[in-house]
């Protein structure tokens, strides 16, 4: 029986035999928790990259052909099934139009406990981020981006969330999302105490009312903690951080961005350490 799915050589097209997958399907993976449905070049290519094994299904423009050569002798080689469509298949297998020509089924990378997070850190300077509340995933693929631009060790998030990595969230990422950990915390107080005695100290970031982040001293191990999209953080949170900073600015608006305040304290971060 002929596979429809690498049956030809990476450089030809492999014929349509099967209905492909619709976005919303739960096979594609966006709803389930074992598969992953990515799109975007950079996307793609960093999960192929970091972790081969994962990668459960692909599909490609041919246009695409020559810039995937690797990941599809890849997929001859383990018998990954990839196929080239159409850019209108594409469109509805990824939901949008943004895919680049290529989106590819993953397996999703486990959430990690608090706990063995921390028992693989390195010594000396390390940097965190805790997500309170942050749920828009653009906004969290942005924070990714400049995460790994940055080196942040792990993005942290409180037991009841339901924040996870998207398909538009690692697009946005732009490879960010196989650069940084998510970690999976305990209760509160608990979190706090293992992180304190990991070394670390939290420093919530407030709209106002924080010490200048360009004047504060920003120790080698650090948790910033921030806020949701439109509320901040939580205000019963921040007086439990060891340290409360605030990027100041002209007033012409009221705030920054949460994705555009973390790149720039990220940036503070990093600073200091090479000052």
């Amino acid at each position: 029986m002929n596979n429809p799915w690498n049956s030809r050589r990476p450089s030809a097209r492999p014929p349509r035999a099967t209905p492909l997958p619709r976005a919303d399907a739960p096979t594609a993976g966006r709803n389930n928790g074992d598969e992953l449905r990515l799109f975007g070049v950079n996307a793609v290519l960093a999960a192929f990259n970091q972790r081969p094994q994962a990668l459960r299904k692909l599909y490609l423009l041919e246009a695409q052909i020559p810039r995937m050569q690797p990941l599809l002798k890849w997929c001859v080689a383990n018998r990954v099934g990839y196929r080239v469509v159409e850019d209108g298949d594409l469109n509805k297998l990824s939901g949008t139009t943004h895919h680049e020509g290529v989106v590819a089924d993953v397996q999703r990378e486990p959430v990690m406990p608090l706990v063995q997070w921390l028992q693989q850190l390195p010594e000396g300077p390390v940097l965190a981020l805790w997500l309170d509340g942050v749920g828009n995933p653009h906004n969290l693929g942005a924070i990714l981006r400049s995460a790994a631009h940055f080196g942040v060790a792990g993005l942290l998030l409180p037991e009841d969330s339901t924040l996870g990595i998207s398909g538009a969230a690692a697009r946005v990422a732009e490879g960010g999302a196989e650069a940084v950990p998510l970690v999976r915390l305990p209760d509160v107080a608990q979190a706090m105490a293992q992180l304190r005695q990991a070394g670390f100290r939290l420093a919530a970031t407030l709209v106002d009312g924080g010490e200048n982040v360009f004047a504060a001293t920003l120790p080698e191990r650090l948790v910033y903690v921030m806020g949701a999209e439109a509320e901040g953080m939580d205000r019963t949170l921040a007086p439990q951080c060891e340290q409360q900073v605030s990027i100041p600015g002209t007033g012409a608006v009221e705030s920054l961005n949460v994705a555009s305040a973390t790149a720039v304290l990220l940036a503070q971060w990093a600073r200091a350490r090479n000052s």
